[in-house]
């Protein structure tokens, strides 16, 4: 029988956080922020297009969680490494998104960006010790 063990617990980590972001962004969406769209005389098609780009970052959180959760689980460091950082890549592109959005609209805003501003970058550092974690006693130089 094949032992199952965890060869990375940054990418644990990093995918749990994923799932616990996918979820708070589900339920924030669905009663703090999209009901508000009712509230206004907001035509159906723009409600529409609000709600699914609002679950477009849910779906993200989950499948990343997911990836990264298998990864976890991974040795062959060279796919993994790539797979890593373009989910990087993906998160810092998205908080460039956040920050230059609300900065443009209003920069007294940024402030109320921080909390996520933090928890991106919180799972992007872990998803950096990742791919810089040793396995089995090579460096990260030495794998490749």
């Amino acid at each position: 029988m094949t032992d199952i063990k965890i060869k990375n617990y940054y990418y644990l980590i990093a995918g749990v956080l994923a799932i616990l972001f996918a979820i708070t962004h589900a339920w924030n969406g669905q009663s703090a922020v999209l009901p508000k769209l009712f509230v206004n005389d907001i035509a159906m098609d723009t409600r529409i297009i609000f709600r699914y780009v609002w679950h477009i970052i849910t779906a993200e959180n989950l499948v990343f969680g997911v990836v990264f959760i298998i990864l976890s689980f991974q040795s062959e460091r060279s796919k993994i490494r790539s797979a890593a950082w373009m989910i990087v890549l993906l998160l810092l592109v998205r908080l460039m998104v956040i920050l230059g959005v609300t900065a443009f609209y209003d920069v007294s805003a940024l402030t109320d960006t921080l909390i996520d501003s933090i928890a991106i970058l919180i799972y992007v550092a872990f998803i950096i010790l990742g791919i810089k974690k040793e396995f089995g006693g090579q460096s990260p130089q030495s794998s490749r």
